[in-house]
């Protein structure tokens, strides 16, 4: 019994030390005045929930609605919703580098070492010499180059969906346009990048359930980043009995391909596609090794095909939704006399496809977390305004702060009115508008626009995802007569991580 009673008076004290230990750092803290859930500033376990629930976007939403432009999400996390620091926060010069929560997109290796990618190193030094030898493969005429194999697989995604939803006995046959534009996303990025395509369109479904468990790997790293510390205790422990999602089918398939590759270099050397590019890259530059052109090969795919897949699926249910917008596109599609698959060059002049596009990165946009950053050494002082005063307030170095672009991408003094609303027009100027005072709005709306992100680490695939996001835009909406909700009054479903997927779009479709 005095053995039971010593252990629990040394648990008993042992918590009492660390609850005191969170008292002090909080009634010292210059964060202690901001707004904020209670909970949160004494523990991650605030967010954790929040994220684990995926009602991480409507919290903030009221949580800025509330209380302004400075709210605190954790011990040490805030949350800002000023558009006028996005320049600050995510500099072009990197100054306040990217958080652990971005350690949990490091890949263990067999020996327990951790080697960080092109998106989740917290190293500029490493950024900057990741994307160095690749970076002029990602301009935007690189991408134009790469049409003539995008039409090839736009030609297949119209071909299957054709087969399967609009002829014959199949004529009318509801489709989840939402699924075939995934599988349309990651068969595009294979081609593009490897050449190869996985497969999913032929087969019309998700093989090997490879695109649910990126998703589910996508989650965990929005869930489990919110403590990045679990994450050595669970997938990064190499003595648990089971796995944790990850992306090892899409690896696996790199690897192959790259192996393919380096057997028939003579043979495939005249390929377009990035791998070619990539090794390219290694001839110029002998320091890049083979481990990294496979990284490059895995980080294009994954980091371009879900992230466009969602965007393009944005764009087709709200121009679904809204029988105007939709009619007005279709107009300007038919009335440009367009052959199919079209060339970015013929559409990048069409004013309003090119506002559906714009329109939909800003109500949709990728992400739906903060993208966290560290405040560096000198501190940040920012605006603090309060019911009586205008103040600022200075986060210490260390603090993680950052913006969630559902939340910027709200703001009205920015982007207008109806901001929850799918108005195209937005970008467009008005009939008695200035053209100086469009130009000056259009300005401040780029200038707030975080869809791929902001400065240094912006997307590098951005060209390429703009190209693809008109081209299957234009063709879909073009080249059918209609295409329509199955049921207009049903609303999709929404999986709300770091990555915000659609699901369950239904739609029924004729040949023009």
């Amino acid at each position: 019994m005095a053995a039971l009673y010593l252990l629990i008076t040394f648990f008993s004290l042992a918590i009492i030390v660390v609850l005191a230990q969170h008292v002090l750092e909080y009634l010292g803290s210059p964060l202690r005045k901001l707004p904020g859930p209670f909970l949160a500033k004494f523990t991650h376990l605030w967010r954790f929930k929040d994220n684990y629930n995926q009602t991480q976007i409507e919290t903030q939403l009221r949580l800025h609605a509330q209380h302004g432009d400075v709210v605190q999400i954790g011990p040490n996390v805030v949350s800002v919703a000023d558009p006028s620091l996005i320049k600050v926060i995510y500099s072009t010069r990197g100054t306040f580098r990217k958080s652990e929560f971005y350690s949990v997109n490091d890949a263990m290796q067999p020996d327990g070492t951790m080697v960080q990618n092109i998106f989740g190193t917290r190293s500029n030094e490493f950024h900057s010499k990741q994307i160095k030898p690749i970076q002029k493969l990602y301009s935007l005429q690189a991408s134009q180059k790469l049409e003539p194999m995008m039409n090839d697989t736009i030609q297949i995604l119209c071909s299957e969906l054709e087969q399967r939803f609009m002829t014959g006995e199949n004529k009318r046959k509801t489709c989840d346009i939402a699924d075939w534009i995934s599988f349309f996303a990651w068969d595009f990025l294979g081609d593009m990048t490897l050449s190869k395509r996985f497969g999913f369109m032929e087969a019309g479904t998700d093989i090997h359930g490879m695109l649910k468990t990126a998703e589910d790997a996508i989650r965990y790293f929005a869930v489990v980043g919110q403590m990045p510390i679990l994450d050595n205790w669970l997938a990064k422990n190499r003595y648990l009995p089971w796995k944790f999602p990850a992306f090892s089918a899409a690896a696996s398939f790199c690897v192959e391909r790259f192996s393919e590759r380096m057997q028939k270099l003579e043979a495939m050397k005249d390929k377009k596609d990035f791998m070619n590019g990539f090794l390219q890259a290694q001839r110029d530059d002998p320091s890049v090794t083979s481990h990294d052109i496979i990284g490059w090969l895995l980080i294009n795919i994954l980091g371009g095909a879900d992230t466009t897949a969602i965007v393009t699926k944005a764009i087709f249910y709200y121009i679904l939704k809204n029988p105007a917008v939709k009619s007005a596109l279709v107009s300007e599609l038919r009335s440009a006399n367009l052959v199919y698959p079209p060339t970015y060059a013929s559409l990048e002049s069409l004013p309003y496809l090119s506002a559906c596009v714009k329109e939909g990165l800003r109500i949709h946009p990728v992400t739906g977390q903060i993208l966290e950053r560290i405040v560096q050494a000198t501190g940040l002082t920012i605006p603090f305004p309060t019911a009586t005063s205008s103040t600022s307030v200075t986060l210490p170095p260390g603090t993680i702060v950052g913006m969630n672009s559902w939340i910027i991408h709200r703001r009205e003094e920015i982007f207008g009115p109806s901001v929850e609303e799918f108005v195209p027009e937005r970008w467009l100027r008005g009939a008695s508008e200035p053209e100086e005072v469009f130009d000056e709005r259009v300005r401040k709306m780029k200038e707030a626009d975080l869809s791929f992100g902001n400065g240094n680490r912006t997307c590098l695939g951005r060209p390429l995802a703009t190209v693809e996001l008109y081209k299957v835009t234009a063709t879909l909406f073009g080249k059918y007569e209609q295409i329509e909700l199955e049921d207009p009054m049903q609303e999709w479903e929404l999986h709300k991580q770091f990555f915000v997927w659609p699901h369950k779009v239904r739609v029924k479709m004729s040949p023009y």
